[in-house]
């Protein structure tokens, strides 16, 4: 017989998640701004009909990027926690975190580029 706490916990376990990505778009206006430019991009994949391969690019971009911000956030929101005074050293992993966002946010923009500007401009 199957362990049932097992699946409840999993279960469980998904509600947190879903419940983090909730409030993470709830309340983060970088999180907002990204979700609105993540609808965009994928009216333009479907106005452009872009390949499959394109998709799956496409929504890893968006996955990476979102979920380098979440990641993000939850490093400020525990800096912030632990060192509630300003701190040369939180400062520099807060910089550091945002620099892994800006990182994904670029290559995910090139990837875009590389979609869609050749069917923008055929």
């Amino acid at each position: 017989m199957p362990d049932t706490t097992y699946f409840r916990n999993r279960v469980r376990s998904i509600g947190y998640a879903a419940k983090g990505a909730w409030i993470l778009l709830k309340s983060e206006a970088s999180i907002q701004v990204q979700f609105a430019v993540a609808l965009v991009v994928c009216a333009a994949g479907w106005y452009y009909h872009i390949s499959p391969m394109e998709w799956i690019v496409q929504l890893l971009a968006i996955g990476m990027v979102m979920g380098l911000e979440a990641i993000n956030t939850a490093i400020e929101a525990l800096s912030d926690y632990v060192q509630p005074e300003r701190d040369s050293r939180i400062g520099h992993i807060k910089d550091i975190s945002a620099g892994a966002v800006l990182i994904g946010a670029v290559a995910a923009g090139i990837a875009g580029l590389i979609i869609y500007l050749p069917k923008i401009f055929s």
